[in-house]
Parts: structure tokens; sequence; C-alpha cells
């Protein structure tokens, strides 16, 4: 299984949920792998910076080299998590998106991949071609304009409360015509996990009651 987290503009969450997405899996399933395509799941999870080579150095390298190369670029990231980080070449804008959804396709660990805004080149490629693709959505007249105008519709929406908004789940369903799998409240402990390094430890328990819904 491969869930793709994507937001039509930054800010939204994605990486917060792709990452505790992913440890919620590697504790009930007893592995799960995490795909960084936007570069902040190491600093999300409280890991130092990977300094050796990753996804973007896989994706530059060419056809000659084969698809069984992206797991000796795994690192952990947790127990029963596994992360497969950025990487230091410039970008994973371009590369060889068909090959990498592929190589995650086969899997059978399930496969979080965190792409950021999801609208482009390679995150685009694995949004589109992901078993579950989710739509990590902050309840903003902005936001939810530019999902409209997205490349792809997503399978579901992972929305994230915040006060003091008038949109609301049913708003979101009825303008997307696609389901709010998990609603996602305001939270400071989620803040202060994040701010401490910390969430590679315990997922705070609302927010994994609330993404339980949606893996």
């Amino acid at each position: 299984m491969l869930i793709a987290c994507w937001s039509p503009k930054g800010g939204s969450g994605t990486t917060v949920v792709s990452a505790a997405l992913g440890l919620i899996l590697a504790g009930t399933k007893g592995a799960a792998l995490l795909v960084d395509l936007a570069g902040d799941v190491p600093a999300a999870l409280g890991l130092p910076e990977p300094d050796g080579p990753g996804l973007s150095d896989w994706l530059a390298a060419g056809p000659e080299v084969p698809d069984d190369a992206l797991s000796r670029l795994e690192i952990d990231a947790a127990p029963g998590l596994r992360l497969l980080a950025q990487g230091s070449a410039a970008s994973t804008a371009s590369g060889r998106p068909e090959a990498l959804v592929a190589a995650l396709a086969v899997e059978r660990r399930p496969v979080v991949a965190d792409c950021g805004r999801g609208d482009e080149g390679v995150a685009l490629a694995v949004a589109a071609g992901a078993t579950l693709s989710l739509l990590v959505l902050r309840p903003c007249y902005l936001a939810l304009r530019r999902a409209l105008a997205a490349p792809l519709r997503p399978s579901g929406v992972i929305l994230v409360g915040e006060e003091g908004r008038s949109l609301g789940r049913r708003d979101v369903e009825e303008v997307l015509g696609v389901p709010v799998r998990a609603e996602v409240g305001y939270d400071p402990a989620v803040a202060r996990a994040v701010d401490a390094g910390l969430l590679s430890r315990r997922v705070p328990r609302a927010l994994e009651r609330s993404l339980r819904e949606a893996a």
C-alpha cells in the first residue's frame, strides 16, 4: 500500500501528517517506509539531518541504477520505521518518476510519502500513482480554491482544523467531491512534540486517534 500525502499550498501540515501516519503504521503493521519528497521529515521526527545520498540522488543517477538500490539508502527513523530521505541532489522535481512509483508500489511494507505541494514532477507522479492519495488541507478559502485547481483529484482529505474558520467538513466534501477521511484538530501537544524532536518517540494521542481512521 502506497499512501501519498500532499497539499495545494505550503504550511498545511503534510510533513507532520505523513510522519505520524508512518509511525502509526510501523506500530500496527510491524514495519513501514516513510518517503521524504519535501525534505522536512527528519526535522519533524527529531532526527539528525542525513548527510548521505538519498532519494534525489537515486532519481538523478539515471536508469542504470537498479530499483533495489533504493533500499540501501534507507535509514532507521523509529522502531519498525525506515526513512528514505530526500538526499543531497538539488531537488526531487525531476528524474524517473515512473520507476520510483513502480518501486514503491511493490513494497510489502506500507509506504507513506510526504509529497509536499505535490503539484509537479516526481511528487505529482507519486501522488497520482498512490493507492491512497490524501490531500492535507486547512479549511480556508485559498487552500480550497487551489485544491480545486490542482492537477489531480485525491482519494480523500485530511482536514487540519484551525480555530475561527467558517469552512468545515461538509463544505470541503461538497466542493471537492471526495470524503474527509480524518479531521485533525488543533492540539498544542503536536507542536510541542515536533519542536522538542519527540514525535518519533510517541505520536500525541489525539493525532493518533484521528489518523488511524485515514490509514
